[in-house]
């Protein structure tokens, strides 16, 4: 799932471990999703701690009816890490004839698109690619093995993170199907958006518990069922007069009832300063 509009949403800057909150729009989105979410009875939620997930997260554990799951922070699903270009604007052009270093010292912040590109004391794709991996193996594989073991289906487990971790966790979770790796782009999720991958130990059968053993696990197979899901926001409207851009303030209650009302999906996404990904299919910053 990934977390509600925030502030820096709103702002053409980079935002990957920036703390921004959620805005007063924001705050609508994740409610709507607990409420959709309700009826999946999650066994574990795992948050970014970062506030824009870690707040949409809370919202999701609340509307989860009893027992409630179990509710972890964990770095490990994170943004990608800027490093010194956080919180600085972005832009998609290069300047000809600079190298990535000269832009970076006239203070130039450029979409970087190589996969081995880093701002200074920042991620590249790679390194995030490499976190999301360990994740995936710390967070998600014990539940499908201990499933497996007590011979359950239908456990599901819900990471709330941000776009190009995201898209990160659902790949890395691919790879470790036993058939061909299906490939696919999961950037360019809607705020609160969620996408669901579906893991099966291939021998597994409801009712029957397996042996496994570490050193010979049995194999897998994993597919995206689905992607970008977000008919919970379709009729959540900007508030008007700028308060929908605001920080999110729990006092202002009254003032977010009297601006509501109704909206397209299509009008939602376009309240996001920048969604991940563009037609070109280069990334945005605010994720």
């Amino acid at each position: 799932v990934r977390h509600g509009e925030s502030t820096d949403n709103l702002r053409s800057v980079w935002a990957g471990w920036k703390d921004a909150p959620l805005s007063n729009h924001g705050v609508s989105s994740p409610r709507s999703a607990g409420e959709a979410l309700s009826a999946t009875p999650f066994q574990a939620i795992y948050a970014s701690p970062l506030k824009r997930a870690f707040t949409t997260a809370q919202a999701i554990y609340d509307a989860q009816p009893s027992p409630k799951p179990s509710f972890t922070e964990s770095v490990l699903i994170r943004e990608q890490h800027f490093g010194v270009a956080e919180g600085k604007p972005w832009t998609y052009n290069h300047e000809p004839g600079l190298s990535l270093e000269e832009h970076f010292a006239r203070g130039i912040w450029p979409v970087l698109t190589g996969d081995d590109e880093r701002f200074p004391d920042g991620e590249s794709h790679n390194d995030l690619a490499a976190r999301a991996d360990m994740a995936i193996e710390e967070l998600v594989m014990p539940h499908v093995w201990q499933a497996a073991r007590e011979g359950r289906k239908g456990v599901h487990v819900a990471l709330v993170s941000h776009g190009l971790c995201i898209s990160h966790l659902i790949t890395q979770l691919l790879k470790r199907n036993a058939a061909e790796h299906p490939g696919g782009d999961y950037r360019g999720l809607l705020n609160t958006a969620w996408s669901r991958v579906e893991v099966d130990v291939k021998a597994s059968k409801e009712g029957e518990p397996m042996e496994i053993r570490e050193d010979d696990l049995p194999p897998l197979s994993a597919k995206v069922t689905h992607v970008n899901e977000h008919s919970h926001i379709t009729d959540i409207k900007r508030q008007g007069g700028g308060i929908g851009s605001a920080a999110y303030d729990p006092k202002q209650e009254d003032i977010r009832a009297f601006f509501g009302g109704r909206t397209s999906a299509l009008a939602h996404a376009k309240s996001n300063a920048n969604d991940e990904v563009a037609e070109d299919g280069d990334m945005t910053a605010n994720a």
